[in-house]
């Protein structure tokens, strides 16, 4: 599996609202997302996904989206402020290997992964901050594109997520996609 990193202005292209007729975001997270919880984000690009996410977590809630790349962040302010929505939105610049997320431990809810593990060189290192910052009963969905992420490197995903504290479940179907629900054990 490459790991690559998306490039920054593809984001435009991943924001694009067109996108929503293949992948509602709204659809795809609320059945796990609830008013007042605590959601991370990581690798959130210009905020697809975060908007609906600070939607649902309402403003008692709050979404956390760590990335890698200050000018995805950039374009995530930006909208997060236009949608009246920046207040419930913590953009964070990732560290170096590191999601920078210490400060976290036991305190998120929800984890939503979507189409970002794959790019990690060190899946292991990543599951394990992840389920670090959870609270007990705390859940992550991990969707990883088809044509990106073939069956055998899926399952190799899983078992880095099952040795780093969780157990992997089937996720709800998502169209181009491969998803698994994790529960933090």
């Amino acid at each position: 599996m490459a790991h690559r990193v998306c490039p920054w202005w593809i984001g435009y292209l991943l924001a694009s609202p067109l996108r929503r007729l293949v992948q509602d975001p709204q659809a795809i997270v609320k059945p796990f997302v609830r008013e007042g919880m605590i959601v991370l984000e990581p690798g959130p690009g210009m905020g697809f996904f975060t908007l609906d996410l600070a939607r649902l977590v309402g403003p008692r809630g709050r979404v956390i989206a760590v990335d890698l790349q200050k000018k995805m962040l950039d374009a995530l302010r930006r909208r997060a402020a236009r949608a009246g929505l920046a207040d419930r939105i913590e953009p964070r610049l990732a560290e170096e290997g590191s999601l920078g997320i210490d400060d976290l431990a036991g305190a998120v809810d929800f984890v939503l992964a979507f189409a970002m593990v794959h790019e990690l060189p060190d899946q292991a290192r990543f599951f394990t901050e992840v389920c670090r910052t959870l609270k007990p009963g705390g859940a992550a969905l991990l969707v990883e594109p088809r044509d990106r992420v073939g069956e055998d490197d899926f399952r190799a995903t899983l078992a880095a997520a099952e040795r780093s504290g969780f157990r992997a479940a089937a996720g709800p179907s998502i169209r181009r996609s491969r998803a698994a629900l994790l529960e933090k054990i």
